[in-house]
Order: C-alpha cells, then sequence, then structure tokens
C-alpha cells in the first residue's frame, strides 16, 4: 500500500508542476473576439522553436510605421501546414489575418488568411 500511495503522490505532483508548461500556449494575450488584416513588408524571419515568428513593417491608418511581431505555431506544425524555414523572406510583401495583443503592442498572432507576394498560404 506505501508504494502506490507514493506512487500516487509522486504522479499529482508532477502533473501539477507540469501544468504551467502547457500554460504559454494559450491565447489569453490576445483579443480573440476581432481580427485585425496587416499589410506590410517582411523584415525578418524567425524559424525556431518554440514558435515561428515573422516581423513585419505596417503603415497605420495616419501613414506611421508599425514594426509587428507575428507568432506562429512550432517549426513542426508549420511544416504540416506546408511552410518551410524559406517560406517569408525580408522584402516580401504581405497581407496577413491576425489577432493582436490585448495591451495594444504590436504583437499578434496568425489566425486565417496569408497572402505573400499574391501567392495564399495556410496559417
Amino acid at each position: 500500500m506505501g508504494k502506490t500511495l507514493a506512487v500516487s503522490l509522486l504522479t499529482i505532483g508532477l502533473l501539477t508542476f507540469s501544468i504551467p508548461l502547457f500554460a504559454h500556449h494559450g491565447a489569453a494575450s490576445y483579443d480573440v473576439s476581432k481580427t485585425i488584416v496587416l499589410k506590410g513588408i517582411v523584415t525578418d524571419y524567425v524559424w525556431s522553436n518554440p514558435h515561428v515568428f515573422v516581423k513585419v513593417d505596417v503603415k497605420d491608418d495616419s501613414g506611421n510605421l508599425q514594426h509587428w511581431l507575428i507568432e506562429a505555431q512550432n517549426p513542426r506544425s508549420q511544416t504540416n501546414a506546408g511552410w518551410s524555414k524559406n517560406t517569408f523572406k525580408p522584402g516580401d510583401e504581405v497581407a496577413v489575418d491576425a489577432v493582436a495583443a490585448k495591451n495594444g503592442e504590436p504583437i499578434g498572432r496568425f489566425t486565417g488568411r496569408i497572402v505573400i507576394n499574391g501567392q495564399v498560404f495556410k496559417p
């Protein structure tokens, strides 16, 4: 009985400490109620774990330049969606559907349509 109890407590303890590892994958920091369209020029493409990022310079309605950081899933998931480490290149013209950060910073997450130099890709 003592061994079973010890294994049970160890399992519960490990599960308790592992839950925060999954928490960062949520969308709590994004306003998922509203999709925005970002049109601009790619300045950098970061193909690495734990997430792929695309940096895009976007002009706002007033003509001011904003430097957006747009998050995608991990490289394996993006590969399954047809992406590669060469999908985006600096200088590419893009239009992407994204959800923006709730805090107003120019940070977003891909949610739908992605057009690169006229060609449509999956998020």
